[in-house]
Order: structure tokens, then C-alpha cells, then sequence
């Protein structure tokens, strides 16, 4: 499979340490709308087509939204298999020239027909919603266009945030022998959507008695939370991760825990939205030697992913089905959680080898 560098050359995407043989790496152009954009599969199910949110992202490089959408279907393959999902994982991306936020409508709307036009052309193997910049709006023009766009029940962000929240009583339980909130201190990384999500449902348990710190890189959010939560302490988004607290919740974007500050985090338990929390492996390493409990982002936060799944399989939207189904994000933790202090490996390592057990079991793409 060939790609191009940031200077134009002609690359093997083989070589990219993010690529892990996924059966196909598409690239979309159109010079009228101004579309740039590549959807990756990760990995296929014959019988199932493989999903994943699109993101409308201006990166500093298309090189870099490639290794995006690569990273991301990745971790998406890896979420449906603990979440019960029988669908691979894939993701697509519109790499955006500006920021897409700040774009006229009808430029928007130009390249969100164009892009959606190109998914229909992969036959309906890739399913797609919306992800960091697709509105809902958006996602309503989308399906004009291709009939392999869902998230129109509009309550993937409110499942999401209650699996976090489920996760974390799980996680308090494996780490204190109890899941009570009352008084326990928490740092809350980034305010979007899943962010204030969680915060939500800790707000009133953790109390008086406890501590809330929160950051976000917008700081007219951060005052809109702090009017809406007011015990909530602000703290600058370089040192939210420098907090003495029971709980770390990243719920931003990737990388929240790395090189830089696995050794240094103040905490008993990583928990949170985010999705690729961890930048590599050995930060996942480095967490369980110091004896902070990392519970794996991709089965944390799959409630969102559950929801579109459910929407795609049933003509008819049944709230408690879909709860039922996030409610099964804890007991997948134990287990892991179980088997981490047995054979004295990191939880993320124990999540991937039963993720990798299923997803590698899928026959051949070609077999459909």
C-alpha cells in the first residue's frame, strides 16, 4: 500500500509503526469539494461490516491524519471484541485544511457529500458516525447521501459516560474494596461532551468532602463548569496530571499518559473517556509496576460504541437494552482485573491478548 509523506514522496504505509495489517487503507479525493480524507479498516468480520466514527480534524499534516485513522480503527477493533461486538474495527478521516469549526456551511456541506459518497463506494463494509468534528447536523446530511451512517439516536455520549462511570465503580472496588465516591478526590482531564458526562455523575457522590480538580485547553469552558459545578477547582491543563488524587480521568484526546509523566502521576487509578490514553505500551507497564490501576480505555469507554451497534441492529431504539448491554463494561473489568493480579501483568496487556483472541478469529474478509 503506498501513501505520501509530508514532502510528497511516495511511502510504504507498511512502514508506519501504526499500520498492523489492516486489510485496507482507502484514500478519498475530490478537487471540487477540497476532500482529503482516508478510511482505514482494521479488521473485518465477513459477516458484519466494520465500524467507526468519522473525524473532521485539521492536522498538521495528512501524514498525521493517516496515522490517525490508523491508530484509531486499531483501537476500535479492540473495543467491539470486549464489548461483545462481532464487527471489526475502522475509522475514517477528513483532513481538513483549517479548522473545520470555523468553516462556511456550505464548504462543510460540500465535503461531508463528497466524503460520504466514497464511503458508499466500499460496499457497505465500513459503518460510519460521528466523531471530533461531525455535528449532528451533519450526521443528517450524511445519511442523505449513504444509508451506512448511523447515530441518529443521538445517546452515544450519555452511554458513554455511564460505562466510565460504571468503570470507575469497578475500579474503586478492585483498589479500596469499596465503590463509594463520598470524599475521594478526582482530576478530570478535558470538559467536552464525556467529560462533563462523567463529572456529572461524581459531582454530587464525591461531595463536600472530597475534591474535584478539572482542565480543559478552552477557558471559556472551564468557567461554564465551574458556574454549573461550582466546588470544582480549576487548574491549568499542564498540571492536571500533577494532582494528589484518588482518581485520574483523562477525557480528552490520546496520549494522556506517556514518557513524560508515567513516573510522576499522583494517583491510585486511571480511568476515563479518552480513547488511546495510554502512548505506548510500557506507559501501561509503568503504571501497574508502580501500583496505579489502569483500567483499559477501550473497554471503559465503549458505551457510545454499544449504542450506534444497537441502533444498526434494531429498527427500534430500547433504552434499557442498550443499558443493559453498557452494564456489562464492569464484569468485563474484573475479569481483567482478576487476571492482571494472577499473572502479575499490566491490565492493558491482558485486555489486548483477549481482545486480539477474538478479533483474530474472524474468518476471511473474502469469504463474505
Amino acid at each position: 500500500m503506498l501513501g505520501f509523506s509530508d514532502t510528497g514522496d511516495i511511502t510504504s504505509i507498511e512502514a508506519l509503526k501504526e499500520f498492523d495489517n489492516h486489510p485496507l487503507v482507502s484514500f478519498a479525493h475530490d478537487k471540487e469539494s477540497g476532500l482529503s480524507a482516508v478510511i482505514a479498516i482494521h479488521r473485518a468480520n465477513p459477516d458484519v461490516p466494520s465500524f467507526g466514527a468519522t473525524r473532521f480534524w485539521h492536522y498538521a499534516s495528512s501524514l498525521e491524519g493517516v496515522k490517525d485513522a490508523l491508530r484509531l480503527s486499531r483501537l476500535m477493533s479492540y473495543k467491539a471484541a470486549l464489548a461483545g461486538l462481532n464487527c471489526g474495527g475502522a475509522k475514517g478521516v477528513i483532513i481538513a485544511q483549517s479548522d473545520p469549526q470555523k468553516m462556511e456551511n456550505t464548504v462543510r456541506d460540500s465535503i461531508l457529500g463528497a466524503y460520504t459518497a466514497r464511503v458508499n463506494l466500499l460496499g457497505g463494509r465500513f459503518v460510519t458516525g460521528s466523531d471530533v468534528g461531525i455535528r449532528q447536523v451533519d450526521l443528517d446530511a450524511m445519511r442523505k447521501v449513504s444509508r451506512h451512517v448511523i447515530g441518529f439516536n443521538d445517546n452515544s455520549t450519555e452511554f458513554t459516560a455511564l460505562g466510565v462511570f460504571e468503570a470507575l465503580k469497578a475500579a474503586l472496588m478492585e483498589v479500596f474494596g469499596s465503590s463509594e465516591l463520598k470524599g475521594r478526590a478526582f482530576a478530570i482531564q478535558g470538559l467536552g461532551k464525556i467529560g462533563e458526562g462523567f463529572l456529572s455523575y461524581i459531582y454530587e457522590p464525591v461531595g463536600t468532602a472530597g475534591k474535584i480538580f478539572v482542565s480543559d485547553i478552552d477557558a471559556n469552558r472551564v468557567e461554564e463548569i465551574k458556574r454549573k459545578y461550582p466546588r470544582v477547582m480549576a487548574v491549568a491543563p499542564s498540571e492536571i496530571d500533577r494532582q494528589e488524587v484518588d482518581v485520574f480521568a483523562p477525557c480528552a484526546l490520546s496520549g494522556a499518559v506517556n514518557k513524560r509523566n508515567a513516573s510522576r502521576l499522583a494517583c491510585k487509578i486511571v480511568v476515563g473517556g479518552a480513547n488511546n490514553q495510554l502512548e505506548t505500551e510500557s506507559a501501561g507497564d509503568a503504571l501497574f509496576e508502580r501500583g496505579i490501576l489502569y483500567a483499559p480505555d477501550y473497554v471503559v469507554n465503549a458505551g457510545g460504541l454499544i449504542a450506534v451497534f444497537d441502533e444498526y441492529k434494531n429498527p427500534a431504539y430500547d433504552r434499557t437494552r442498550v443499558e443493559r448491554a453498557v452494564l456489562h463494561i464492569p464484569e468485563t473489568l474484573r475479569k481483567i482485573f482478576a487476571e492482571s493480579r494472577a499473572e502479575k501483568i499490566a491490565p492493558s496487556r491482558i485486555a489486548n491478548r483477549m481482545a486480539e483472541k477474538i478479533f483474530n478469529g474472524y474468518g476471511n474478509i473474502t469469504s463474505r
